[in-house]
């Protein structure tokens, strides 16, 4: 069921230019995104995670072009996303949809929620007013809305039914694959569950494929096929989601794990990471994470280590690989 690719990242990077003086002279880049590959699958759940400032939202959003790459390629079906006109891309903008970690960011308090839902069949001309009505009614009643709430406004809802406006919306003009940039984070605890849920419901019923977001390895490890560890710009680990989760090989991996009672691996002890992620306009020399690891090496601050592939479908970028320790 998951053997076609439907997204692959090659070498993605986007820097931010930084410049200081009267002549805005070049000082350096804010490397937020530093040659990541991964790929995601029809039908599939990939997890994406790491700490606040490691790149995860800017990832996401220079796959969607909402942020111009830098270099690297994104392939979707086989087409360069990055290559595309504006034309093009909105017409690529069918199969791929965003959903936000703050709902109101995508919500016009000006704009009834079903006009807001509407909103991408009107831009994308699909169907006439009478069809597009009787769609965003069937939408809000697929994500747990009733039909007749389109006629209100975003302040008349709670954080978890914008979450689910927000979810309509994405799906509006049926797309193959969703962004999920930090969906449930802003969310209570209560209602957190409902939209992981729905999620799954709706990716199933609808054989959708996610890139999901997040920095809680308890909502990675309900909602992902396979996982994706980031820190500072860089995929530091990738595998199948029991297989990170049992037999996790990048100590930045192991120090997550170990932090969350409720999925840390058997007989782990808890790992202490020191210091803050370091920042990444001045990014530390060879692996990035040397600084904060508990198991460095000396080679590992003078040559950063490329992602390889460990077993099948692990990858890890670590020293500990080359020396055989893990």
């Amino acid at each position: 069921m998951m053997s076609h690719e439907l997204l692959d990242v090659r070498d993605l990077k986007k820097y931010y230019p930084v410049t200081a003086g009267f002549l805005s002279r070049h000082i350096g880049d804010i490397k937020a995104v530093d040659g990541v590959s991964f790929h995601v699958r029809e039908h599939e759940i990939l997890g994406l995670v790491g700490e606040s400032g490691c790149g995860k939202s800017t990832l996401g959003r220079t796959i969607l072009r909402l942020e111009e790459p830098t270099s690297g390629e994104v392939l979707h079906r086989g087409t360069d996303i990055a290559k595309l006109g504006k034309r093009e891309l909105r017409e690529l903008r069918k199969e791929m949809q965003i959903i936000l970690q703050d709902p109101d960011a995508s919500l016009d308090p000006r704009m009834t929620v079903g006009d807001s839902i509407c909103e991408p069949l009107t831009i994308h001309n699909i169907g006439d007013e009478k069809e597009r009505t009787e769609r965003v009614a069937e939408l809000m009643e697929q994500v747990g809305l009733e039909a007749a709430q389109a006629t209100h406004h975003p302040h008349e809802f709670s954080g978890g039914q914008k979450q689910r406006v927000g979810i309509a919306r994405a799906l509006a003009i049926n797309p193959k694959l969703i962004i999920a940039d930090e969906p449930v984070s802003a969310l209570d605890v209560s209602i957190q569950a409902q939209i992981l849920n729905l999620m799954m419901d709706i990716q199933q019923e609808f054989g959708l494929a996610y890139l999901f977001i997040a920095h809680d390895l308890s909502v990675i490890k309900h909602m992902a096929h396979r996982v994706a560890v980031m820190y500072l710009g860089k995929i530091a680990e990738l595998a199948s989601k029991p297989e990170l989760f049992q037999n996790p090989l990048h100590p930045y991996t192991e120090a997550l794990l170990s932090a969350v009672p409720s999925v840390k691996p058997k007989g782990k002890e808890r790992i202490l990471l020191h210091g803050d992620v370091p920042s990444p306009l001045n990014p530390p020399p060879g692996c990035h994470f040397h600084p904060r690891c508990h198991r460095v090496l000396p080679s590992c601050s003078r040559k950063e280590p490329e992602l390889a592939e460990i077993s099948q479908g692990h990858f890890v970028a670590c020293h500990l690989c080359d020396a055989g320790d893990l």
